[in-house]
């Protein structure tokens, strides 16, 4: 499949690759990150940059994903491709990049159509949501915890309970629990029955276990205790990895708690039969993960279609202008928080934007960008300060040093 140049042939791509540090982190064992005493973690990310022949530009630094080595090989697959393709043919190149990726999820095309999209905003001065049609510009927000720890900072129940009702006073309407990922049901029973107690009724509350609880009967006594403790849903509980619609059906049938699940089901139909089979209340997208602002859109409309409503999976940028345009979905993610840290994500900005546990409006919601395009400003020095490599094309070579 070809896409035509238009009148805005993309000339230049950029993919700057660099690191930074997160202080007061470790691994766990399965080498998410969690609080730490004293650790400091070196974590990667990078900045992809399109530049089309009549000067407009979109720049866009994934929040999370931009962490996996992997992806960050899959946009560097596609970005050749992107050199003579018009940059506001955003649904021809979705396609033609998608279709190309059909193996691996077309996870690399994310950031490319993110960028597209804040190509596309800077250059009619408008900001993505209201491309998107508009339909809020204040997000009701939940506070999100890294997984759990064993060194003292969110370690046991009392300290989980704690932090919940610091979020709860800070203005926070809800509280998600990502428990040790050991695998015990009753640690993450008794954990999320002790939080309810501590914050009471008037705050939502959900636990996400990130697919750690071992079979299907561990779910079950977790999903009973949500249901005892009057939870809001229950997110990708087993092993399964989040995958297995028959179960989770099942599943639903034995517990009153909502699920939410395909926050690792990749491409658009995949997630079709979580809806056909019954086997979720709740839909999940992310602009990181879903074929970037316009897959996220798409998976939003399928889930308004059946009258579900769809959840957007963590914090940024991107993230707050999906669910900004999308009226069948309750809550931003602010993730990842833990007690007396900042959030483990890329200090990049020049301009103010913030996803911070203090960033929370006393409305209990986070504003969206109002400027043109993703509406933030990225801090260059800082960027290149820290860039380990460059890669261009077209290219002076397959690597530039970029410190150089």
């Amino acid at each position: 499949m070809s896409v035509g140049t238009g009148g805005s042939a993309i000339a230049k791509v950029e993919l700057h690759e660099f690191t930074y540090l997160a202080p007061g982190f470790a691994r766990d064992a399965h080498g998410a990150l969690c609080p730490h005493p004293t650790a400091t973690q070196k974590v990667g990310a990078f900045c992809l940059v399109i530049e089309t022949a009549d000067g407009h530009r979109g720049e866009y630094i994934p929040m999370h994903s931009g962490k996996n080595p992997a992806i960050v090989s899959q946009v560097a697959a596609l970005a050749p491709r992107l050199v003579g393709m018009d940059a506001f043919a955003r649904e021809g190149i979705w396609n033609a990049l998608r279709w190309s990726q059909r193996h691996l999820g077309a996870v690399g095309l994310c950031a490319i159509d993110v960028c597209l999209w804040d190509l596309a905003g800077k250059a009619v001065g408008q900001p993505i949501a209201r491309l998107l049609g508009g339909f809020r510009d204040r997000l009701p927000t939940y506070a999100s915890t890294t997984h759990a720890d064993r060194n003292g900072v969110l370690s046991s129940k009392e300290a989980f309970g704690e932090f919940a009702q610091h979020c709860k006073a800070l203005g926070y309407r809800g509280f998600k629990i990502h428990g040790w990922g050991e695998g015990d049901p009753e640690a993450e029973s008794a954990n999320l029955i002790h939080v309810r107690q501590a914050v009471g009724d008037g705050m939502a509350l959900m636990i996400d276990p990130a697919c750690t609880l071992r079979t299907f009967a561990d779910a079950l006594r977790v999903g009973r205790a949500c249901d005892e403790a009057n939870y809001y849903w229950l997110e990708d509980p087993f092993a399964d990895m989040g995958t297995a619609p028959a179960a989770h059906r099942r599943l639903k049938e034995l517990i009153r708690t909502p699920l939410l699940l395909t926050e690792h089901v990749r491409t658009l139909e995949a997630k079709v039969p979580w809806i056909t089979e019954g086997a979720t209340d709740f839909l999940r997208t992310d602009p990181e993960y879903d074929g970037g602002i316009t897959g996220a859109m798409k998976t939003a409309h399928l889930a308004e279609a059946f009258g579900l409503d769809v959840e957007i999976h963590g914090a940024g940028p991107a993230q707050r202008h999906v669910m900004a345009a999308v009226r069948n979905s309750n809550f931003y993610e602010l993730s990842l928080v833990a007690p007396g840290r900042r959030n483990p994500i890329p200090e990049v900005f020049a301009c103010g934007y913030r996803d911070e546990l203090d960033s929370v409006g006393p409305d209990g919601c986070f504003p969206v960008p109002a400027r043109p395009g993703l509406g933030v400003t990225y801090d260059w020095d800082r960027i290149r300060r820290d860039t380990v490599q460059v890669r261009r094309w077209p290219g002076q070579g397959p690597l530039d040093n970029a410190r150089g």
